[in-house]
């Protein structure tokens, strides 16, 4: 069975990023559908989606997950900067 989590991150209000959304089956087709509706890129990686979605929604990524998290945070910046899109609130006003 399919499961999604998603995270959000603002580095200048959050330690670490926090899950807002997580479930499997349908719910996690819906979670992947909302994310491809606002063009939110998505990143696979089965050993973290299974860390992840342990967590109760609304609570931070825990340190030991980290840098996995990283390689996520990584990707997505490096997707932004292909595209011209800036997520981190710097740059374009």
């Amino acid at each position: 069975m399919r499961k999604a989590v998603a995270l959000r991150y603002d580095r200048q209000k959050n330690r670490a990023p926090e899950v807002v959304a997580s479930g499997q089956g349908l719910i996690a087709e819906k979670i992947l559908e909302i994310a491809a509706s606002h063009q939110v890129p998505f990143y696979e990686h089965s050993e973290l989606v299974e860390a992840l979605s342990g967590l109760p929604v609304g609570s931070e990524v825990p340190p030991e997950l980290y840098d996995l998290v990283a390689q996520v945070l990584a990707f997505i910046w490096r997707l932004d900067e292909e595209q011209g899109r800036d997520r981190r609130g710097e740059g374009n006003s």
